[in-house]
Parts: structure tokens; C-alpha cells; sequence
């Protein structure tokens, strides 16, 4: 298999690199080699986090570079648009499409980049879900992280009970079934696009 680039973009706290390690321990069961690579901006909250997911049958390198990305991730809208650059020019950006405003536009220093937003569909193909609010819906905010890996997972090359299982085997044992519950749901959203 040909090396497959993955990025995974979002804030502190938001499972960025609960997200990585699912996927670098799912490539591990098809015995492909993996590199994973994790930059923490503050990201203790809400600071940057961008995580790199290489696998395929010989990967050199951890770090994606630019127009390398076949799948960029993005938990939160701006951190995608500070992270597009990384994307193939064929390749798919899956985004949480839910505003989470920056510190300097709270206080008023600053607006919304919308415009931004708006020409991420100019510079890929881009899939959007409101991850945040379908998680909400199941009573647990911590897994919209998850929800947004469901729709990923119809473009990659696994089962679902492949990402079930690893799925039960990361994340902590007392969220499993809300994770396959959000798993799941996060599947439905491709179907028709």
C-alpha cells in the first residue's frame, strides 16, 4: 500500500490525539508501518494541536508536508484554515463546521474570519458536520471527536469491526459504548454527499 497521509487539526481538549492513536493502532493491525507525530501548541485548552498519521507499507517520515495530506481532520473551523496548505490538491478535508470564536474576537479585537471559512470549498472537497451538535444529541460532548472519525472511516481502508474493536480498545473503558454509539452516527453522514 502507498503511504496514506492523515492530519488531524483541532484545540486542546478537543481528542486530537485520542484521534491519532485510534487511527495509528488501527493501521497497526494490518502489520503496516506507521509514524505518528504530535505538535501541542498550548494545548493544555485551547490551544493548536496539529497530529501527522502516516501508514502504508514503508513510511520514512513522520511529518506531512505541504499538498501532501490525502485526509485533513479538522475539529475546529479556523484551525482548518490555518492547516488546508497540508491538503493534496485532490485530497478531502472532514470538518466540524461549528464556530468556536478565538480569544481575540471574545474581547473584541478582532472578527470572524467567515470569509476564510467560506473558501475552504474553493481549496478542496470538503465535508462538513456539525460534530459538536449530534454529540450534544447523545449527551456527551467529549465524543463529537469521534462522531467526526465515523465519517472518516468510509473513506479508509478498514472494516467497521476493525474500528470498533480498536475504538474499545483506546478510548477509556467506562465510554466505550458512547464512542461506538458516536462511531456510528458519524457514518451516516457521507452516505448521501
Amino acid at each position: 500500500m502507498e503511504t496514506y497521509n492523515i492530519v488531524i487539526v483541532g484545540v486542546g481538549g478537543q481528542g486530537t490525539l485520542l484521534t491519532s492513536r485510534i487511527l495509528g493502532n488501527l493501521a497497526l493491525t494490518k502489520d503496516y508501518d506507521v509514524k505518528l507525530s504530535e505538535v501541542h501548541g498550548m494545548a493544555q485548552r485551547g490551544g493548536s494541536v496539529i497530529t501527522f498519521v502516516r501508514f502504508g507499507d514503508s513510511v520514512a517520515e513522520p511529518i506531512i508536508e505541504a499538498g501532501q495530506a490525502d485526509l485533513l481532520i479538522a475539529f475546529e473551523r479556523l484551525e482548518a484554515v490555518r492547516y488546508i496548505h497540508l491538503l493534496k490538491p485532490d485530497g478531502l478535508l472532514i470538518m466540524n463546521d461549528e464556530r468556536i470564536d478565538p480569544m481575540p474576537v471574545v474581547i473584541g479585537a478582532a472578527e470572524y474570519p467567515e470569509d476564510k471559512i467560506a473558501a475552504l470549498d474553493d481549496s478542496a472537497r470538503v465535508v462538513r458536520i456539525a460534530a459538536r451538535r449530534e454529540a450534544r444529541e447523545l449527551g456527551n460532548l467529549r465524543v463529537f471527536n469521534t462522531i467526526v472519525l465515523g465519517a472518516a472511516s468510509l473513506i479508509m481502508p478498514f472494516a467497521v469491526e476493525e474500528w470498533e474493536q480498536v475504538i474499545s480498545e483506546t478510548v477509556p473503558a467506562k465510554t466505550v459504548d458512547i464512542n461506538l454509539v458516536a462511531f456510528a452516527k458519524g457514518r451516516t453522514f457521507r452516505k448521501d454527499q
